[in-house]
């Protein structure tokens, strides 16, 4: 079997990535890369035919450094001929991936060294039922006196207790469809008291009637924002995974 790599433009391979995007069904956490002109893509054919893609992503075109989306269609899933000509073409020197997506995990156990995890993925798992007596849980409007944020921007959703804003969340749709990704952020005095799980239980329910799929991630070292989100009904269900490549 003759396997080839030619660096392409984004359009030659959207219809495997479409196929890749349809047999994973989960949340891209750099979906959005591909959007943005921040990926270089890669097209792998055997003996002619197109079998599968690799992109390539980094800020600018000189820095386009990590793989982090390979697939390879089902017939030819023993992909490691493929995986290592798209390593020699791109020249890429470190992987990354979600531990969720088995195909370039399993490349980058096997190609990569130095193996960590920094990031938590998360998806919905259990309507919730959790209370946080005399809150308001609307829409931000303007004129809200927002406290001071220090990791999340102000959503779009926010609580109120006692006439005051305690806690802002939101989703974004930057990510394939149909899926969003939550985030939150409780004002210093009132977190561990559940505002945060109220919070998020609302915003989830906000995101499926915009006809979106709830998502989420944070740090892995990120004890409380693991435990807010568990308790909002979502379940880990991946990392992010990065490696050098071996040489």
């Amino acid at each position: 079997m003759q396997i080839d790599v030619a660096k392409v433009e984004l359009a030659r391979i959207l219809p495997l990535r479409a196929q890749h995007l349809q047999e994973a069904n989960f949340q891209i956490r750099y979906n959005a890369c591909h959007e943005r002109g921040w990926t270089d893509s890669y097209l792998l054919t055997a003996d002619g035919a197109d079998v599968g893609y690799g992109s390539i992503k980094g800020d600018d075109a000189a820095g386009r450094d990590t793989v982090f989306e390979f697939y390879v269609i089902p017939p030819l899933r023993q992909a490691s001929r493929l995986f290592e000509k798209l390593l020699s073409a791109s020249r890429a020197p470190r992987i990354e991936c979600q531990s969720n997506d088995a195909l370039i995990t399993a490349m980058l156990f096997e190609f990569g060294a130095d193996v960590i995890a920094d990031v938590v993925l998360f998806e919905h798992r259990l309507s919730t039922g959790l209370q946080f007596p005399g809150a308001t849980f609307r829409r931000a409007k303007a004129g809200d006196a927002i406290f001071k944020h220090g990791a999340e921007p102000p959503g779009d959703y926010v609580l109120e207790l006692d006439g005051r804003i305690v806690a802002t969340g939101g989703f974004l749709t930057h990510y394939n469809p149909p899926f969003a990704d939550l985030f939150m952020e409780v004002d210093q005095g009132h977190r561990r008291r559940g505002a945060g799980s109220y919070l998020l239980q609302e915003v989830i329910r906000e995101c499926y009637l915009a006809g979106r799929v709830p998502a989420a991630r944070c740090k892995l070292a990120n004890q409380a924002s693991r435990a807010t989100l568990t308790k909002a009904g979502m379940r880990e269900c991946g990392f992010m995974l990065k490696a050098s490549r071996v040489s």
